[in-house]
């Protein structure tokens, strides 16, 4: 898929595919009546399910909205989100995490207003144990000065833990799955692990379902 078809929100507003990422913003922002959404984390239960372009277009919607919006690529595995916003991925979250730069040293525009995009940084060989630092607790605490919502791309949540460390720490989850892809037991599996977190797990997004003549489809349920 083409940079330009991961950003249809940017690239075709008014796309059928649009109008259905601004549907799961509307049900994520019903969804959080009690409970004001800051930062929501999207993941899936394996790799190549389309959680990297949820997470951008999710992102790309919410600042539409008129929301300050920081997309965080936290997937330390296999960090995308530079490729798709034509970044370098010198430096990112794992330098500010090891204290090498300040944040807004290293966020970057992302060509859609009131959205910023905070790259992974160098790949670093304890993910998992950068998550649950002291030191993001700060980034956390420091972001949401900045920004109204962060959004989080993180690895698929079967293949490693880092996804489960990260959701203790945000309001709510977002579920990516594949139609025909991604096995039922492993949808069951990812979204038993969710539940064991602390945190909200907020919905299902159903991503490349054919319907008519409408190749890419997003549908969000509550599970």
């Amino acid at each position: 898929m083409n940079t330009k078809r991961k950003l249809i929100t940017k690239t075709d507003p008014k796309s059928p595919i649009s109008e259905q990422y601004k549907t799961i913003r509307t049900n994520i922002n019903f969804s959080s009546v009690d409970q004001e959404m800051r930062s929501i984390m999207v993941t899936s239960s394996g790799p190549g399910e389309g959680k990297s372009t949820t997470a951008a277009n999710l992102s790309v919607v919410f600042a539409q909205q008129g929301k300050k919006v920081l997309l965080v690529d936290a997937d330390m595995r296999k960090p995308t989100a530079h490729y798709t916003f034509n970044l370098t991925n010198t430096f990112g979250l794992t330098t500010v995490l090891t204290r090498q730069k300040a944040l807004k040293e290293v966020t970057n525009p992302s060509g859609v207003e009131n959205l910023d995009i905070l790259p992974c940084g160098p790949i670093p060989p304890n993910p998992a144990e950068l998550m649950s630092s002291k030191a993001m607790e700060n980034f956390l605490m420091e972001a949401y000065q900045e920004f109204d919502i962060l959004i989080f791309d993180t690895p698929p949540i079967l293949a490693v833990t880092d996804a489960q460390v990260l959701a203790n720490q945000c309001d709510g989850t977002v579920l990516v799955i594949s139609s025909g892809t991604t096995e039922v037991e492993s949808a069951v599996k990812a979204k038993e692990l969710l539940a064991s977190t602390k945190g909200k797990l907020l919905g299902v997004v159903l991503n490349n379902r054919e319907i008519k003549d409408t190749s890419y489809y997003y549908y969000y349920g509550k599970k």
